[in-house]
């Protein structure tokens, strides 16, 4: 970022300026006016601010349970809204956080507060809560306690290990089959993008924008297919290759979250004098797994055995904000043979609450519906098997993650080709190094999409870029949202511009008074997984 600032930098374009360049008015086709087919369910906005976003309103709209039957059963979507307040006005802005299985509504205010006011006053930023998901209704939760430490070894050690994780995977499928069998066929993502056109009905604009993360990405994608010339802008952070949906992208996850893990070992080894864990990245790589291996005899303060010391590290594959809190909690335990920091470490950030089984369900519901997962268990686990030597971090907690996709009780779907020759230009962000949605899924979309623009972070790892603290990719996006207007081939290669990521942490102060970042407020919405 310090090398380079950007094609708009470059050219001499500032944040003051491109917000200036917006055009005085939008014509009733940009997407602000109603359509023909607007307005058939009216929104009652109703305000439900917090302290942090006071302006946010929130209203629900029903939608048909089967889009195919649209007269039939009907389910409830909840929405949220920070409202236009500038006399130009660019219609609805979308937002989707990604999971599957994520809650919008806070996004939305995340949203507004952290583009540019001037750009963000000309839209009516909306976050939702896709069917199933939080406060939409019926909201799922398969099997509470599924996640309830301390849960067996994600490595089996033999056959009664595997046959552990076996009994627990069909568990959670049957349990979702029992409580949701006639929802469970609705629940996937062409369900979604089809709810998504209602939302715009209701909204009353003739075409939407749409700003999505992580598998976001992927939503947003379908709709663009579904309804292209309803969508306006389209914005997509760390993005989801539409190719691998969902085992081959699971598979292609375990390699890069690996990846990731040697990074943070590689950083813990620079901070040798604060975090006294070696000084070359395989000793400390080599003490965390001896770790794991010390928690999977003894679970750190009976909570965390070995799958929950992987579910509270994972989350530094995501976004390593958090790994000077994750080397504090290694180091207590490693140095001074105290548990009480990893335990407090697992309840921030690998502990499942209500929202999170929540998420859970529709996850599975989602990616086991989508698309077809092998149903013969000698498939993964050679695969697994074969992957875990190459990238032992994650392998087999993903596997398991995923597993009751294997006894699904829904039959799968076959995923839409979303090759786009229709849509707008739409605007793709992608770091490099990202875990969860690998750098080759951007490029991948990026090819699908005809006229898109894709901007790189390069060395950048972390998952959902843009309004997390990287300058030089925020002024490309509001560029985009202010105008429209995309970067072109500048860098050359796949990416039409490159941003330099922003550099890594440094460990925690002393006195702990560290101020909260805005990637840290962002991930905290996105959440893990998806």
């Amino acid at each position: 970022m310090k090398k380079r600032a950007g094609v708009l930098i470059a050219a001499g374009v500032t944040m003051a300026a491109l917000v200036a360049t917006v055009p005085p008015a939008v014509s009733a086709d940009a997407g602000a006016a109603p359509g023909p087919d607007a307005g058939r369910t009216a929104l009652v906005w109703k305000g439900c601010g917090t302290k942090t976003y006071p302006k946010l309103q929130c209203a629900s709209v029903e939608v048909p349970l089967d889009h195919v039957d649209p007269r039939g059963e009907k389910i409830t979507l909840a929405l949220s809204r920070i409202r236009h307040t500038a006399k130009t006005f660019q219609g609805p802005l979308l937002v989707n956080p990604g999971g599957p299985g994520g809650s919008g509504r806070s996004l939305a205010g995340f949203v507004a507060a952290a583009l540019p006011g001037k750009v963000a006053a000309q839209y009516d930023v909306i976050g939702f809560d896709p069917r199933g998901v939080g406060a939409s209704e019926p909201a799922l939760d398969c099997r509470p306690g599924h996640f309830a430490a301390v849960r067996p070894d994600s490595v089996p050690r033999d056959e009664r290990d595997e046959r552990a994780g076996l009994d627990r995977a069909r568990a959670f499928a049957k349990a979702c089959g029992d409580k949701y069998g006639a929802v469970l066929p609705h629940i996937g993502t062409v369900s979604a993008a089809r709810d998504l056109d209602v939302v715009r009905r209701a909204l009353g604009a003739r075409q939407i924008s749409y700003f999505g993360y992580s598998y976001g990405t992927y939503l947003g994608a379908v709709y663009a297919k579904l309804h292209p010339r309803r969508v306006r802008r389209i914005v997509l952070d760390s993005v989801v290759d539409p190719s691998g949906a969902w085992y081959a992208n699971n598979l292609a996850q375990d390699h890069a979250f690996d990846a990731r893990h040697k990074a943070f070992a590689a950083w813990v080894a620079k901070h040798d004098p604060v975090y006294r864990l070696g000084g070359d990245p395989a000793e400390v790589e080599a003490k965390w797994y001896a770790m794991r291996e010390a928690v999977r005899r003894s679970p750190a303060g009976g909570k965390v055995g070995p799958a929950e010391l992987e579910d509270t590290f994972l989350p530094g594959g995501y976004f390593n904000g958090y790994w000077p809190h994750l080397a504090e909690a290694f180091a207590s335990y490693v140095n001074e043979k105290d548990a009480a920091p990893l335990v407090a470490a697992y309840k921030q950030f690998g502990a499942t609450d209500a929202a999170g089984h929540n998420g859970y369900s529709v996850y599975t519901s989602v990616q086991c519906r989508d698309a077809a997962w092998p149903r013969d268990w000698d498939t993964w686990r050679e695969d697994n098997w074969d992957v875990h030597e190459k990238a032992p971090f994650s392998t087999w907690n993903n596997a398991w993650y995923n597993a009751p996709c294997a006894f699904w009780p829904t039959p799968s779907l076959t995923p839409p080709d979303v090759s786009n020759e229709e849509l707008p230009p739409a605007l793709l962000f992608q770091a490099t190094e990202d875990a969860a949605t690998p750098y080759d899924g951007g490029v991948a979309l990026h090819r699908m999409l005809s006229r898109s623009a894709l901007v790189v972070e390069t060395g950048g790892g972390n998952h959902g870029v843009t309004l997390s603290g990287n300058a030089c990719l925020d002024l490309h996006l509001a560029h985009y949202l202010a105008t429209g207007e995309v970067p072109r081939r500048a860098a050359g290669g796949d990416a039409d511009a490159v941003c330099d990521a922003p550099a890594d942490p440094k460990p925690l102060p002393a006195e702990r008074a560290a101020v909260p970042s805005r990637g840290g407020t962002l991930h905290g919405l996105l959440g893990f997984r998806g």
